[in-house]
């Protein structure tokens, strides 16, 4: 992989990459079955999104051999980094929230015994940011840069490092290269047994870890996951190549396939049976060109998509029945990828939850990132309904709210 550039949900891969991506989703999920089955030698590397903001960068500058740290300009025409802490307070586009933590970071990372490369992660926490709150009738240490809050128990050893710590982060994405405009990017590499350990910077990696021993399969949930996947390949070898291809080369029909997607998401409803899913596409193409003809002031400019409109339409419905078997196969990906995230919740030992307006509510992780060990590829595992219902709540109350 290159840059650590925005990550798409596994079934999403069927739009984005066609039959390629088709076969590669299905091939992922049955290598995450095969790890939480007991199979050591799965193909993928898997690491935990964690509910971090901001994004921020800490490395040697290879152009002078400077440690700096940076946000997500770093990777800019202009690259844009912090190399002392008075760069950090003269900065501009920095309110006073973000120099605090920014000037924290230079200074706490500093002392990790950085030599080399660039490496990213997701703040977790400043000093300052952490509270001591009861959790039915328990003291927490809680964090939360977002929308999920983590919570540690007060009485714990990991509560004690937190406790001492002046800043917090997840390191998931380690660069390499001779410029920074060239680095390459990989995930999951053991990032924070690089540096030195401090007890003023709390730091995971973001590589998965069944720490608890509860996270894998039963024979009976194995089959489950076996017979789900082997009823994807089937219908996937049922649908025209043709099809997929179709979607995939075209960029405006894929994005109008996801966004409509997302309307569900958004609604926080389940998809439809794939009948009532085709029928809505349909709808909702139709109408989003109807709308953008609707603007246009010439006959030819209209002209121009109302054709393109019947191309699209053409392509995309002349074979409703192999559309819906996309959909039945994407319906199938969602159903392994829940049995594999419901498993793979059971790993942390750090609490997760929601600040409601009446209190804490306990949820589930932000999902996953799983990695091809060959390509780098890597998409995540994410309970769609359930993060966006906590992240579009009015009555959950972000980490950015005061």
């Amino acid at each position: 992989m290159s840059k650590n550039v925005h990550m798409e949900h596994i079934e999403d891969m069927i739009f984005n990459e066609g039959v390629d991506g088709a076969r590669d989703a299905i091939n992922s999920l049955r290598n995450l079955r095969d790890m939480l089955s007991g199979k050591s030698k799965s193909a993928v590397n898997t690491t935990v999104k964690w509910d971090g903001a901001p994004a921020i960068f800490a490395g040697i500058d290879p152009a002078d051999g400077k440690f700096f740290v940076a946000k997500k300009g770093l990777f800019n025409v202009n690259p844009q980094m912090f190399k002392s802490v008075s760069e950090i307070k003269k900065d501009a586009k920095l309110n006073a929230e973000l120099k605090k933590k920014f000037s924290i970071a230079f200074t706490e990372f500093s002392k990790l015994g950085i030599k080399s490369g660039v490496y990213q992660g997701d703040l977790m926490f400043t000093k300052g940011d952490v509270a001591s709150e009861k959790i039915d009738e328990e003291k927490y240490f809680t964090f939360g840069p977002n929308t999920i809050v983590y919570a540690v128990p007060v009485k714990s050893k990991l509560g004690s490092q937190i406790s001492r710590a002046r800043i917090g982060i997840v390191w998931h994405t380690t660069y390499t290269g001779k410029t920074i405009a060239s680095m390459k990017g990989s995930f999951g590499k053991n990032i924070s047994r690089k540096f030195k350990s401090i007890s003023s910077v709390w730091m995971q990696d973001a590589t998965y870890k069944d720490i608890t021993g509860n996270a894998t399969f039963n024979a009976k949930e194995t089959a489950k996951v076996t017979a789900l996947l082997s009823e994807a390949g089937k219908i996937f070898k049922s649908v025209p190549g043709d099809l997929l291809r179709v979607i995939a080369d075209n960029k405006e029909l894929k994005e109008k396939i996801k966004t409509h997607n997302n309307t569900y998401v958004r609604a926080d409803v389940p998809f439809p049976d794939v009948d009532t899913h085709v029928r809505g596409l349909y709808n909702y193409v139709t109408d989003w060109y109807d709308s953008k003809i609707a603007t246009l002031k010439t006959p030819k400019g209209q002209e121009k998509w109302k054709e393109e409109k019947k191309v699209v339409l053409k392509k995309l419905f002349t074979d409703s029945a192999s559309l819906k078997n996309v959909y039945k196969l994407m319906n199938k990906l969602i159903e392994a990828k829940s049995m594999i995230i419901d498993k793979m919740n059971n790993a942390s030992e750090i609490g997760t939850f929601l600040r409601t307006r009446n209190g804490f509510k306990a949820t589930t992780p932000e999902g996953f990132v799983a990695i091809d060990k060959l390509t780098g590829g890597a998409v995540k595992l994410v309970d769609r309904l359930e993060f966006s219902r906590a992240n579009f709540s009015t009555d959950v109350i972000k980490g950015w709210e005061k």
